[in-house]
């Protein structure tokens, strides 16, 4: 394990260090930042634990002002405060709190995990260094060498139920394992989640999303019943089996979906469009990454609803609208953006575009065009989704054949999202004016209809110019008066 730490953080903790002189308070570094710099891991947007004795408030606001930064009181009766300091393009977030307790082992006592319930008093840290100043009375560096996940007490979710999901996401992203009787506890105190508030949930679960290997501790979750207190929606997909193109039921299929996803984009790691994609910021902290997942988690929700048999075949027609409205309920529980309930609500309801476009033996402009046009920025999202459920899809109608031709349709489908992205967009040969002042008419869908046929005709190169629109348009108008 590393025992240092780098800059611009040792920047940060220089400064708090110095105030700390000035105004001859011992103040503790705690958590997740010892952790991480014990394990060299190194966040894009740092946050720091700082703990003393009494006094958290009133010394944080004074820091807040010597190093410019922002201020506000989280928890004004256990004396929590955070500080937002912004350092080029990083943002630090520093947390000031007074002691749980009379000593700083006793305030390590209500920690969450071991690996988190280490300290460092900074006047130590900057005379002794790291290594030889860290206070670890409940076994934290031993599990830290054992890559372990353990509460320091078994009250710790009665504290905190969140630290359940906590357990899960601290495992996902640091690549722990949880320790078994940790996981005892998980399973008997699981209900107490449904106390913790929807936000905090949905953080959580995003961490774990996030993660390269969500699937192995989602799955972990939907054993431990955990899952289910979260999307209880995901219950109706169990058991439910499909029809022979299929090896696995809907639930199964589902998870399996996510399954291939993740080493899809491990197979796709090097390519730079593509992870950026997946690594923009959709709403809050919340990337697009963890977003994808979710709608592999559930692009098939809707499929118990609308499963009938007819001429002793299993189908499923409308099962993606069906879906769309689970996902704005889901979407409504975990407090998500408007800008995820809409990007989710895509990717379950055309999910199955790339597919019926891989069955044609030739796709016509005009079909891309809808594609592009109907998925929007959900596009890439959509086709490689559509990739994980195919590659999840091996029953035995599923031939070599129709994998090879999707695999092609929907990779070059890719290529030409990535083209369209840098193509100048066309400018509109004709708008809703144009058309109210030289045919007379009143507002109304069929301006609309008009507009959207002639973008079409316009995009993949059946008109020119702006005579040829309004020759359409005139047409149009025709039609619609016979």
């Amino acid at each position: 394990m590393g025992y240092s730490f780098k800059a611009p953080l040792k920047q940060i903790i220089d400064e708090v260090y110095n105030f700390s002189k000035c105004k001859k308070k011992r103040i503790y570094l705690v958590g997740g930042a010892i952790r991480d710099g014990l394990l060299s891991r190194i966040k894009y947007n740092p946050d720091l634990d700082f703990c003393l004795k009494k006094g958290a408030i009133n010394f944080s606001r004074q820091l807040s002002q010597r190093i410019k930064s922002g201020f506000v009181i989280l928890d004004k009766q256990r004396a929590v405060c955070r500080l937002v300091k912004r350092i080029k393009d990083k943002c630090f977030t520093l947390d000031f709190m007074d002691f749980r307790g009379k000593t700083i082992q006793e305030d390590l006592f209500h920690r969450d995990f071991t690996i988190n319930a280490l300290a460092v008093a900074l006047d130590d840290y900057y005379t002794k260094g790291l290594k030889n100043s860290i206070i670890d009375p409940y076994g934290g560096l031993r599990d830290l060498e054992a890559r372990a996940i353990r509460v320091v007490n078994k009250k710790s979710f009665d504290d905190d139920p969140l630290r359940i999901l906590r357990a899960f996401s601290h495992a996902c992203l640091l690549g722990f394992k949880i320790q078994k009787d940790t996981l005892k506890l998980i399973r008997r105190k699981a209900k107490k989640l449904l106390n913790v508030s929807f936000e905090r949930i949905r953080d959580e679960l995003f961490k774990i999303l996030e993660a390269p290997y969500a699937y192995h501790y989602l799955i972990q979750l939907e054993r431990l019943k955990i899952l289910r207190l979260i999307i209880p929606e995901i219950e109706i997909m169990r058991n439910v089996k499909q029809g022979p193109y299929h090896h696995l039921d809907v639930l199964r299929h589902s998870f399996e979906t996510l399954k291939q996803l993740e080493s899809l984009i491990e197979q796709l790691k090097d390519k730079k469009e593509i992870q950026d994609y997946l690594n923009e910021i959709i709403s809050s902290e919340r990337r697009r990454r963890g977003l994808i997942k979710l709608g592999a988690l559930l692009h098939d929700i809707g499929k118990p609803q609308a499963r009938f048999k007819q001429d002793g075949k299993t189908k499923f027609y409308g099962h993606e609208r069906i879906g769309l409205e689970f996902i704005e309920r889901i979407a409504k529980r975990l407090k998500l953006s408007n800008i995820e309930l809409d990007s989710l609500g895509k990717m379950v309801l055309w999910h199955l575009r790339p597919g019926y476009l891989a069955d044609n033996e030739n796709i016509t402009p005009r079909a891309i065009f809808r594609f592009f046009r109907d998925t929007a920025q959900e596009a890439l999202s959509i086709l490689l989704l559509s990739l994980a459920d195919q590659r999840a899809t091996q029953g035995p109608l599923t031939t070599k054949e129709s994998c090879i031709q999707h695999e092609r349709v929907v990779f070059d489908l890719i290529n030409q999202y990535f083209k369209r992205q840098k193509e100048k967009k066309l400018k509109p040969l004709i708008n809703g004016n144009d058309l109210i002042r030289r045919f007379n008419l009143q507002p109304s869908p069929l301006i609309g209809k008009i507009l959207k046929e002639t973008q079409e005709l316009q995009a993949i190169g059946k008109l020119k110019n702006k005579k040829q629109a309004l020759e359409l348009a005139e047409r149009m108008i025709r039609e619609e008066k016979k």
